[in-house]
């Protein structure tokens, strides 16, 4: 959101500080700052807050609670004056989706351009000034954060005299023109304004006006509408349409419902005083109000939070300078949030706000405790880590497949995905999905033999207990000897390795196995582990600079060993070398002909060929000055 530093100051009595001040108060206790262009701030504001900050009032109030400044005014903590209720206007609506509407009719008006003063206001954001009207809903929207519509209401229908709105579901295929000129067909799981006394459309609620009813400069009569929406249904009706507007951004956020009253008092004020005319009748449908709830927090709650102890007094100020009201028994603070605050609703929101008003770098870092050596958590892992090693060592390959299950003991209260939402009861059903997919491009993981195998470790669910099991499986590409491999590897795995004949419960399928390891005694297997398995491998950094890369070819005498070039290589090679791989072998006339690859790397600039070719004539000249070896 684009805030004007003037337009903030008109809160202050005192000076602000400048914009670039503001942005670093901001940053370091509310609101990332994107980018700070004279006297304006564009100011990220994320969801959790949109409903009181998108407005010049909210960052106001931000930067009072965080400079300590008073404010000079309030516009959300002043009085709003009684309205006619006259029996001009009448509302009706849908409460699934409408939270509060409140409709005004302003007769006598004269659509003009905006004075001076209200043009500047939006052109210091980057608004355009489009009338007084117009201009004054935006206005108000950017001040304080309340849309609202204003249409032509000598365009609109009257039943026994009066101006009759509805605002409900709207028809499937309902089509309107937009004032922007574009088309939209509707869905009836979106909601529209609507003249009751002909069922024309006249607004998309909370996203955008339509045309047929717009305000132009022979507007006389004004229909203001003021409303708050579902913010779910909204969002998802902006999303089809694929009309983002300022207004839908901010009712998706949750804006207050008790903001409207605010919104109709500062518009109705404007518009008399600016477009003149009479206010005739103000409806306010509000069908279920709902006051703030009070939140409870402890002292010592705030200071198990924060992981710093803080006085009562802190307390006292941050909430005090937020302007929440509050009571106080025995060092419990229960805390009424204002109407517009509708992220403070559990203790913790309260810890986060007294945490960023003192400041987080009030907060002494504490250090991590050193990494616990020899507990019986490690001794099971390594444990597991052993029953891996001893399955890689014979072929198998590892699987990692989710916990989630279409079938199972659990289901889970909020399913992650629909089609699954059970916690898995055996690993079995995944092991056969794998053993599917994997059979489709089996010839190119294992070339040319016949057989993939692959295995699982992972915990199953049911409903008494959570167990550790493996589950493990084969591909034989030549239908024969698949179900004897797996039975031959489970009986070598339990006789060698898991030492107890019997404790392990195992479950043969096809070409699938499930092995049961909860009787199994994993620490003790992990005590018996090589302890080398512990030791960490430091950190080395990778360059920043590209790999430069070389081949090279020889011939050598029969019998000669892979590793006997690649030494001799290495050795003759230099430090630059970084990687060496066979990529060809090939027998000929009593000889052997290895071919690699060589990677040479500077972690410290880009390499020349001036860096590579001493290397390579070193690599050649050593392989050629072998018995029998020749660089080819």
């Amino acid at each position: 959101m684009k805030v004007s530093r003037a337009w903030l100051q008109t809160y202050f009595e005192e000076s602000l500080p400048s914009a670039e001040a503001l942005a670093d108060a901001l940053t370091f206790h509310a609101f990332e700052i994107e980018e700070v262009k004279d006297d304006l701030l564009d100011v990220k504001v994320l969801p959790d807050r949109a409903a009181y900050a998108l407005s010049h009032r909210g960052i106001a109030k931000e930067i009072s609670a965080v400079l300590d400044l008073p404010l000079k005014k309030d516009p959300l903590r002043e009085e709003i004056p009684e309205q006619p209720q006259g029996e001009q206007l009448s509302i009706t609506a849908d409460s699934r989706y409408v939270l509060r509407h409140m409709g005004a009719l302003v007769t006598g008006v004269e659509v003009k351009p905006s004075p001076a003063w209200l043009k500047e206001r939006l052109e210091s954001v980057g608004q355009r000034s489009i009338n007084n009207v117009v201009d004054i809903l935006n206005y108000v929207m950017l001040d304080i954060g309340q849309p609202a519509g204003a249409f032509d209401a000598d365009t609109l229908g009257r039943s026994e005299g009066a101006l009759s709105i509805d605002i409900r579901e709207a028809k499937e295929g309902e089509r309107i023109v937009i004032l922007t000129g574009e088309e939209h067909e509707l869905g009836s799981d979106m909601f529209a304004i609507t003249d009751a006394t002909n069922g024309t459309l006249l607004d998309i609620a909370g996203i955008k006006g339509g045309r047929s009813s717009g305000v132009t400069e022979s507007t006389t009569n004004l229909f203001i509408s003021v409303g708050t929406y579902d913010a779910t249904l909204l969002r998802r009706a902006a999303q089809k349409l694929k009309i983002f507007t300022d207004a839908s951004s901010r009712y998706q956020n949750r804006v207050s419902p008790a903001l409207c009253a605010y919104g109709m008092r500062d518009i109705l004020a404007l518009v008399t005083e600016i477009a003149g005319g009479e206010v005739q009748s103000v409806v306010d449908f509000y069908p279920s109000p709902a006051d703030a709830e009070p939140v409870t927090v402890s002292l010592g709650a705030l200071t198990a939070r924060l992981g710093q102890a803080f006085t009562l007094e802190d307390v006292r100020g941050v909430f005090d300078r937020l302007g929440f009201s509050y009571t106080e028994v025995e060092e419990t603070f229960t805390v009424l949030p204002p109407f517009e605050r509708r992220d403070i609703v559990i203790p913790e929101d309260l810890a986060e706000e007294v945490g960023r008003i003192l400041g987080y770098d009030r907060i002494d870092p504490i250090e991590l405790s050193p990494l616990p050596a020899g507990e019986p958590d490690q001794a099971r892992y390594r444990g597991i880590e052993r029953i891996r090693d001893f399955l890689r060592e014979r072929g198998f390959t590892e699987l990692s497949t989710p916990s989630f299950a279409a079938e199972g003991d659990l289901k889970l209260a909020n399913p992650l995905a629909s089609d699954k939402p059970f916690l898995r009861s055996t690993l079995l059903p995944n092991m056969h999905d794998a053993l599917a997919r994997a059979k489709q491009v089996a010839p190119r993981l294992i070339g040319p033999a016949p057989v993939l195998k692959l295995f699982e470790i992972g915990t199953i669910f049911t409903k008494d207990e959570e167990t550790l099991s493996l589950s493990m499986g084969v591909i034989d590409l030549l239908g024969k000897s698949g179900a004897n491999i797996l039975k031959e590897n489970a009986a070598t795995l339990e006789q060698e390795l898991l030492a107890t004949p019997g404790a392990a419960r195992f479950s043969l399928d096809g070409l699938m196995l499930e092995v049961n390891l909860s009787k199994i005694n994993l620490e003790k297997l992990g005590e018996e582990y090589a302890p080398e398995m512990l030791s960490v491998a430091p950190y080395k950094p990778f360059s920043l600079y590209p790999a430069a890369l070389r081949d090279i070819a020889v011939w050598t005498p029969l019998g000669t060993e892979e590793s006997e070039v690649t030494n001799a290589i290495i050795a003759a090679a230099g430090d630059l070398l970084v990687r060496i791989d066979q990529f060809d072998r090939f027998e000929k006339e009593g000889r052997i002909s290895y071919a690699f690859r060589l990677v040479f790397e500077s972690m410290e600039r880009t390499l020349a060929d001036t860096d590579l070719d001493p290397a390579m004539e070193r690599v050649t000249n050593a392989l050629n000055a072998r018995e029998g070896w020749e660089v080819r």
